[in-house]
C-alpha cells in the first residue's frame, strides 16, 4: 500500500517546475529586481572619498531631513498600528450598514496615486482649506509644516496595519475568549491575555510595512509638506535635488544612508516579532 502511494507520488507532476530550477529562477528574478539596483547604488557611493561621502550624508540639512523623515514615518506608523487596530477589529466583529464601502475605502490609499492624495490633503489643510479655514484662526496649522508630513504618511500607511490584522482577526478563536468570560476574565484581560498574543505577529509586520512605505514616500508628501530646508524637507527630496544638480555620487550617499537606517530598523523589528512568536509558543 505505503509502495504504490510512494510510486504515485514518485509519478504524478508537480503543479510548478522543481526545486532546483524554480530556485534558479527565484535567485534570478531577485537579482534583476533587487540585488543589481542596490549593487549599483553601492559601486556608484564608492566613487566618492571618505571625507566626500561624509560631508555629503553629515551636513545640517541632510542631518535635519534624516530626523524629520524617521521621526515622521515612526510616528505615523505607531498611530497607525493603533486605530489601523480598532478599525480592523470593528470591520471583523460588528456588522452595520456601509461595511462593505468601509472595507472598500481602506484600499483606497493603494489605488489613490500618491501625487493625488498629497493634492487633496493640502486642499482640505491648508488656510484656505475645507478644514484648514477653521484651525487656523485657532493658531492650529497642519498644512506646510511637520503636522502635515505626518497626517499624508497616516493615510498612505493606514491599510498595511488594517489588511494584515483583519485576517487574523477573523481566524481567531472566539471559544478561548468565551472560555476567559466563563472563568471571570474582565474584557481587558480578554484583550491582554488572549487577543493580543495572537495579533501581534500581524500588527508587527503592518507596522513594519507602513514605517517602510512611509520613508520612502515622496509623491503625497511634496505637496503638503512645504518643503523648507531644516523644517519641513523629506530626504527624497534631498535626493531628488541632488539628482537634478547632476550630483549622482551625493544622492546615492544620502540613499545608501537612508537603505542601511531603514534594513537596521527592519531587522530589529523583524527579531522582535520572531521573538515574540517563541515565547508565545513556549509552554507556560
Amino acid at each position: 500500500m505505503s509502495t504504490t502511494i510512494a510510486q504515485r507520488s514518485k509519478g504524478a507532476k508537480r503543479v510548478l517546475p522543481g526545486f532546483g530550477l524554480t530556485l534558479g529562477y527565484t535567485l534570478f528574478y531577485l537579482s534583476v529586481i533587487v540585488l543589481i539596483p542596490l549593487s549599483a547604488l553601492l559601486f556608484k557611493t564608492f566613487t566618492l572619498t571618505w571625507p566626500q561621502f561624509w560631508e555629503a550624508i553629515s551636513s545640517p540639512r541632510v542631518v535635519a531631513s534624516y530626523q524629520l523623515t524617521f521621526g515622521a514615518s515612526l510616528l505615523a506608523a505607531l498611530v497607525n498600528l493603533v486605530f489601523g487596530l480598532l478599525i480592523a477589529w470593528v470591520l471583523v466583529r460588528y456588522p452595520f450598514p456601509g461595511k462593505k464601502i468601509i472595507d472598500a475605502l481602506v484600499d483606497l490609499p493603494f489605488a489613490l496615486p500618491t501625487a493625488v492624495a498629497g493634492i487633496s490633503l493640502t486642499a482640505l489643510l491648508a488656510g484656505n482649506g475645507w478644514v484648514g479655514q477653521y484651525l487656523e484662526p485657532l493658531g492650529i496649522q497642519l498644512a506646510f509644516k511637520p503636522a502635515g508630513i505626518v497626517i499624508a504618511l497616516i493615510f498612505i500607511g493606514l491599510p498595511f496595519v488594517v489588511r494584515t490584522v483583519q485576517p487574523v482577526l477573523e481566524d481567531a478563536e472566539k471559544e478561548l475568549e468565551e472560555a476567559a468570560t466563563s472563568l471571570g476574565a474582565t474584557r481587558w484581560q480578554i484583550f491582554y491575555k488572549v487577543i493580543l498574543p495572537t495579533i501581534t505577529p500581524a500588527l508587527m509586520t503592518g507596522f513594519a510595512m507602513a514605517f517602510a512605505r512611509a520613508v520612502g514616500e515622496y509623491g503625497s508628501v511634496i505637496f503638503i509638506a512645504g518643503n523648507m530646508p531644516m523644517v519641513s524637507e523629506i530626504t527624497p527630496l534631498i535626493i531628488i535635488g541632488k539628482l537634478e544638480q547632476y550630483d549622482y555620487a551625493g544622492a546615492t550617499a544620502v540613499a545608501v544612508v537612508m537603505l542601511v537606517i531603514s534594513f537596521a530598523l527592519l531587522l530589529l523589528i523583524n527579531a522582535l516579532q520572531a521573538w515574540q512568536r517563541r515565547h508565545a509558543g513556549a509552554p507556560a
